[in-house]
């Protein structure tokens, strides 16, 4: 067995969550923004009950504003940072099942197809990287780690819209890419769904459309209101996750967000699986609770905890999006 990417619900020693730093990327929503992920971040370690959390901030004057705002026992680290998004800028942890070993990934990050490049993010994974003091492969193409879900046995779900897009690798495409994962994650079988939501800034990350909830079950939002701008982004997901021979597990869709009259990528699938607790964000809709009544089945041992994410949003992500876990050795 090589090395190989495990679930998000396997046991964790840490998890690595961006605070935001620059204003301009949250127009009149910094405050709130920096808020919520403080909130996160206190949920996630539970007074200790939780899992070490390692708050990433970009220097000593965020450092100051995220100790006001945290909960006792949330670690505040300093690195030059530039945007939030940590799923997709920091390392990826590998696992060796028969040695026990673990490694990290690093991977190339282009600023989301060059739309969004911020300073310390081309470099943030080989920092944070080499903290851990754990052997690193350094990939030499770009990828996100919001483009892909994983159940822990080499099954992976992604989108066509984003793994395919040219802004990211125009030479490779699904069958050098598939191989690629192989190699640094462990892939064995990939189900590549089609788009991901209407005006996702990400080019249609899978971490907003479709997660797996146990191996082999993949939650997938349903339309339960007829102007969900996604309903036809579901019915395809649906189709296509069915056709490969996975079970699918409904999640009713928040519906139609709007921000400033547009429809924003608002999503219950962003939630966080971490030792304690499942952080799924929410966002004054009628369906939150249904919601997280949905997800509580699938993890029994841990609390369902629906935490607001409008104003994270506002900055193109949510809980998921801003965190990374580091999985604890077999």
């Amino acid at each position: 067995m090589t090395f190989r990417m495990p679930a998000e619900w396997a046991p964790h020693d840490w998890t690595w969550i961006g605070f935001p730093t620059n204003p301009e990327e949250w127009p009149g929503a910094f405050d709130g923004a920096r808020r919520q992920i403080a909130d996160f971040a206190s949920a996630l370690h539970a007074d200790g009950k939780g899992e070490e959390v390692r708050l990433v901030v970009a220097n000593e004057a965020d450092a100051d504003a995220a100790r006001a705002l945290v909960a006792p026992g949330v670690t505040i680290a300093v690195h030059r940072l530039g945007d939030v998004w940590l799923r997709d800028t920091a390392p990826i942890a590998v696992l060796n099942g028969v040695t026990g070993e673990r490694a990290l990934v690093d991977f190339g990050f282009n600023g989301w197809g060059g739309k969004y490049q911020m300073p310390g993010d081309e470099d943030i994974g080989a920092r944070l990287a080499a903290t851990t003091g754990m052997a690193t492969s350094t990939q030499n193409w770009v990828f996100e780690g919001g483009a892909i879900d994983t159940d822990g046995t080499g099954l992976f779900v992604t989108t066509e819209q984003c793994l395919l897009n040219p802004n990211r690798n125009p030479d490779l495409d699904r069958g050098k890419i598939e191989t690629l994962l192989a190699g640094a994650l462990g892939l064995s079988d990939m189900l590549w769904l089609g788009d991901g939501l209407l005006n996702d800034h990400t080019d249609g990350h899978v971490d907003n459309l479709a997660r797996f909830v146990a191996p082999g079950k993949l939650a997938l939002p349903i339309a339960t209101t007829p102007d969900d701008p996604n309903t036809a982004i579901y019915a395809d997901a649906r189709a296509r996750a069915k056709a490969h021979g996975v079970e699918v597990v409904d999640i009713p869709s928040p519906g139609l967000v709007l921000v400033d009259g547009e429809a924003i990528p608002a999503s219950y699938m962003n939630f966080y699986v971490g030792n304690a607790a499942v952080i799924v964000p929410i966002y004054g809709q009628p369906n939150d609770q249904a919601a997280l009544d949905a997800f509580a089945p699938f993890f029994p041992e841990r609390r369902i905890v629906g935490l607001r994410s409008d104003a994270i949003l506002s900055g193109g992500g949510s809980f998921h999006c801003c965190s990374q876990q580091m999985p604890s050795l077999v």
